[in-house]
C-alpha cells in the first residue's frame, strides 16, 4: 500500500511538472523553428528543423542591450533596497513589543493585498511631483514600494522562528547586540533572504505596466516594454518574440542559481555558529 501511494504521488508530481514546464518548452521550441514552420496548422511538439536565426535577430534588435541594462539596474536596486528596509522592519516587529505593533503589522498585510494596478494613478502623480518620471530611480522606487510589504512580512516570520536565546547566549559570551545579530541570527535568515529576494527580483523583472507608463524615452525602456516592439501594425514577429522571451528568462535563472548557492552556505554557517 505504501509503495502504491509513493508511485501515485510520483506520477501526479511528474504530471504537474510537465504541465508547468510545457509553456516554457513550447516557447523554446518555437524560437528554434524555421520561419516557415511558425504558423503551421499542425502542433509539432518536436521541431522538424532547428535554427538560431530568431535569436540572432532578437538580440540584434535595436535597444536590446540598453533595455537589458535598465532591467538589471531596476531589478537589483529594488531587491537591495527591499531587503535592507524589510530586514530593518522585520527585526523590531518580531523581537520588540511596542504600542501599535499589531496595527502596523496589519497595515503591512493590507498594503501587500492592495492591487498593484490600482496604485498606478497615485504612483504616477507622486513620481510627477517628485520629477522622477522617465527616470530609472523613479522606477526603482516603485518596485521597492511594491515588494517591501511582502519582504517585511516574510522576514518577520523567519526572525520569529529563530530563538532569541541564541542571541542572548552570544551576548553572554561577550558579543554586543549587533555582533550577536550579525554572527548568529543573520546567517540563519538565509532561507528568508533568498525567498524574498527571488520574489522581489521576479516581480521587478517582469513588471510591464509601470515601466510602460513612466518611461517615455526608448533609452529608458526595460525588457518587458522592449519585447512589445515585436508586435507592430504589420503583424507579430513570433520567432523573434519567442527567442527574445527565452533570452529574457536567462537572467532570472542565473539570479536564482546564485542565491541558491548562497542559501546553502548561509544555512550551514548559521548552524555551525548556533
Amino acid at each position: 500500500m505504501l509503495r502504491v501511494k509513493r508511485i501515485t504521488v510520483s506520477v501526479v508530481g511528474v504530471l504537474v511538472a510537465v504541465l508547468f514546464a510545457f509553456p516554457t518548452y513550447w516557447m523554446v521550441t518555437t524560437a528554434l523553428k524555421p520561419a516557415n514552420q511558425l504558423l503551421s496548422d499542425s502542433y509539432d511538439l518536436v521541431p522538424l528543423g532547428l535554427t538560431l536565426q530568431h535569436f540572432v535577430d532578437g538580440i540584434s534588435k535595436e535597444g536590446f542591450l540598453t533595455a537589458l541594462g535598465n532591467s538589471v539596474i531596476t531589478s537589483l536596486g529594488a531587491v537591495l533596497f527591499a531587503l535592507i528596509a524589510g530586514l530593518l522592519a522585520a527585526v523590531p516587529l518580531a523581537r520588540m513589543r511596542f504600542r501599535g505593533r499589531k496595527g502596523f503589522v496589519l497595515l503591512v498585510l493590507v498594503a501587500q493585498m492592495a492591487p498593484f494596478e490600482a496604485l498606478l494613478i497615485p504612483m504616477y502623480l507622486m513620481m510627477r511631483s517628485a520629477d522622477l518620471l522617465n527616470q530609472l530611480p523613479g522606477l526603482i522606487l516603485v518596485y521597492f514600494a511594491a515588494t517591501l510589504p511582502f519582504t517585511a512580512w516574510t522576514l518577520r516570520g523567519f526572525v520569529k522562528g529563530i530563538p532569541v536565546d541564541l542571541e542572548e547566549a552570544a551576548m553572554v559570551d561577550g558579543c554586543g547586540r549587533w555582533a550577536a545579530f550579525r554572527r548568529v541570527t543573520l546567517p540563519l535568515l538565509g532561507p528568508g533572504l533568498v525567498a524574498t529576494s527571488v520574489f522581489s527580483f521576479i516581480t521587478a523583472w517582469n513588471e510591464f505596466l509601470y515601466a510602460l507608463t513612466f518611461m517615455q524615452d526608448q533609452g529608458n525602456y526595460t525588457l518587458p516594454v522592449w519585447l512589445s516592439g515585436f508586435q507592430t501594425q504589420f503583424g507579430t514577429d513570433w520567432g523573434g518574440t519567442m527567442a527574445a522571451s527565452t533570452v529574457f528568462t536567462v537572467p532570472v535563472l542565473i539570479f536564482f542559481l546564485i542565491v541558491q548557492r548562497n542559501l546553502v552556505s548561509g544555512v550551514t554557517a548559521g548552524a555551525v555558529k548556533g
